[in-house]
């Protein structure tokens, strides 16, 4: 037999077991698996000794800001996914507030079109819901491809090219302003119908402009007061209509980028209830603390932003039992002079696609997660949630031959003149960590060794 690629010697770890074995590639696919070698040549042999062979790790949350009218001064889809590649990831889920958005068929072909050739990892596309507007197109985008539809819960957009705006006021000129609760409850029952799941930034518009009034006046421009201006509550009011309406319409419901410790029990609770609700958090909330905020400044902003310890430790909770089923980046990345302004008038994002698996390893290495979880969280559960499992997410055979290859022993310095985004800022800028992915291979072929690129683009479109 002439195998493309085996990976020998490494402890194989799905979301319950760790042993040892052999993987064998054939056709970009994994065709055997043993404890035994098995007779046979092979192009390609990777020698994973005292290292942990993970299923490929997925990253359901990106903006590459790639598009025929793109922001990609800040970043694209040729870099994110480079980056990607050398952070250990073989999928990514690209956001579809691109420009032009993905909020017909049309626009999500074309950007197929757009990132195939320069895709270093396989990656989905989510579709753009904004409710009336595209009301009527969602079954055609659905039946095209999309992971799934995301939705912007309390953003206005422009009413030509229905892009997101972000710090809408009344009374602005050619802005669709935030859709009221009607709206959204015929979008969700849309939705349900095509069987996607609807994701949702959770953030409440009218109590953020006011509580963002009341802090304007008072003259604080602290990070405390960037919080009360965005206050938990915020998440907690959005998330409790959006399970509501799942309640009555049947949607799936997927929560993005909790940052709040109230989400993490409204979540529980529909859980309980047999509710089709997931959530999920980031790694810079995972990993961050307001009490950052002094040493790193307005490249910690977010939205959501990131809360206090207490809400950090209640995430954590959420991970460890479950009740959130993945972590991602929201890369979103910002050039260096944007970020390092005001933290008020700064944009909010960070490049963070590449430091998503080693921050995640680095808990492992601290023991605060087992490598078991580390899958669940960043390949399984993803998979799962979103329709692409077994193909993503497994290492069974007949499937994807994506890996991931971890180190947890080795020790490095995260710095920002090293990552491979076009922003090369981080507010994990001298974070030492344990562990890192140390070879990437997308459907039997490694992409990334050791930190480098060391294939071409050869990413492919992915669809549930």
């Amino acid at each position: 037999m002439q195998w493309d690629h085996v990976i020998k010697n490494g402890l194989i770890v799905d979301s319950q077991r760790v042993y040892p074995g052999n993987i064998y590639v054939k056709n970009e696919k994994i065709a055997a698996i043993s404890r035994h070698e098995l007779d046979g040549d092979a192009l390609e042999i990777t020698d994973a000794e005292g290292k942990y062979v993970l299923p490929g790790l997925i990253d359901v949350h990106v903006h590459s800001r790639d598009g025929e009218n793109g922001a990609t001064y800040k970043e694209d889809f040729y870099h994110s996914s480079m980056s990607a590649a050398i952070g250990g990831l073989t999928t990514v889920f690209e956001m579809p507030n691109s420009n032009p958005a993905i909020y017909n068929v049309e626009n999500l072909e074309k950007q197929i079109k757009n990132l195939t050739p320069k895709a270093f990892v396989d990656f989905a596309i989510w579709g753009l819901a904004l409710g009336d507007l595209n009301i009527d197109q969602l079954k055609s985008l659905s039946d095209a491809g999309v992971i799934a539809f995301k939705f912007f819960w309390g953003y206005a957009v422009d009413s030509k090219a229905y892009q997101l705006i972000y710090n809408f006021k009344p009374g602005m000129e050619n802005v669709i302003p935030p859709l009221g609760d009607g709206e959204i409850y015929r979008m969700f029952k849309k939705i349900a119908e095509t069987g996607k799941i609807v994701a949702i930034h959770a953030e409440n518009f009218d109590i953020i402009q006011n509580m963002t009034k009341e802090v304007e006046q008072s003259g604080d421009k602290s990070y405390k007061a960037f919080l009360k201006s965005r206050p938990n509550i915020a998440e907690e009011t959005i998330i409790q209509t959006a399970i509501s309406f799942v309640k009555d319409t049947g949607a799936r419901l997927h929560i993005l980028h909790l940052a709040a410790k109230e989400g993490v029990e409204l979540i529980k609770n529909a859980q309980e209830k047999g509710y089709p609700v997931t959530g999920e958090t980031c790694s810079h909330y995972l990993c961050l603390c307001d009490e950052d905020f002094d040493r790193v400044g307005p490249l910690m902003k977010v939205y959501p932003p990131v809360r206090t310890r207490e809400d950090q430790e209640v995430l954590w909770q959420g991970i460890k039992t479950g009740v959130l089923s993945m972590v991602s980046s929201d890369h979103a990345p910002h050039t260096e002079e944007e970020k390092k302004g005001d933290l008020w008038t700064s944009p909010a994002g960070m490049a963070s696609i590449e430091t998503l698996a080693s921050l995640m390893i680095n808990e492992v290495s601290q023991g605060r997660i087992t490598i078991n979880q580390l899958v669940s969280v960043l390949s399984e559960n993803p998979a799962k949630v979103f329709g692409i499992y077994p193909e993503k997410g497994s290492l069974e055979v007949g499937t994807d031959a994506d890996i991931t290859i971890v180190d947890l022993n080795v020790k490095s310095t995260i710095k920002k003149e090293q990552l491979h985004s076009k922003s090369k800022i981080t507010p994990f800028d001298g974070y030492n960590i344990t562990g890192a992915p140390v070879q990437t291979i997308v459907r039997g072929r490694t992409v990334a060794k050791n930190g480098q690129i060391v294939g071409e683009p050869g990413g492919k479109f992915i669809r549930p």
